[in-house]
C-alpha cells in the first residue's frame, strides 16, 4: 500500500524528485507549474492520464489550493493539460487534446 503521493508514485515507478522552495523569490505557483511541466515533458505524466488531484498536490507540496489552481491554469493556458468536468485534469496529447 502506498499512503502518500510520493510513495504512490514510487509504487507506480515514478519518483518525485523536486520540491517547492518556499523561500525563493519565484512565486510558489510558478515553481509548481514548472515541476508539473517538467513531469509532462519528460513523460512521467502521460497523455490522456490524470494529473494528481488538487488536494493531493496541495498536501504533497504543502501549498494552498489556490496555488495549485493557479499552477494548473498556467498549464491549461499552455495546452499541456485540460479539464474533464467531473473527472479531473488530464495531460493533453501532443496535438493538444
Amino acid at each position: 500500500m502506498c499512503p502518500g503521493l510520493r510513495q504512490a508514485w514510487v509504487c507506480l515507478g515514478l519518483i518525485v524528485w523536486a520540491m517547492i522552495d518556499h523561500d525563493s523569490d519565484v512565486p510558489v505557483y510558478i515553481q509548481l507549474a514548472d515541476l508539473l511541466r517538467q513531469q509532462i515533458l519528460r513523460g512521467d505524466l502521460q497523455p490522456h492520464r490524470p494529473i494528481p488531484s488538487i488536494r493531493t498536490l496541495q498536501q504533497e507540496y504543502e501549498v494552498a489550493d489556490g496555488t495549485v489552481k493557479k499552477a494548473v491554469q498556467i498549464l491549461r493556458d499552455e495546452g499541456l493539460v485540460h479539464t474533464v468536468t467531473g473527472k479531473g485534469v488530464f495531460v493533453s496529447s501532443r496535438d493538444g487534446r
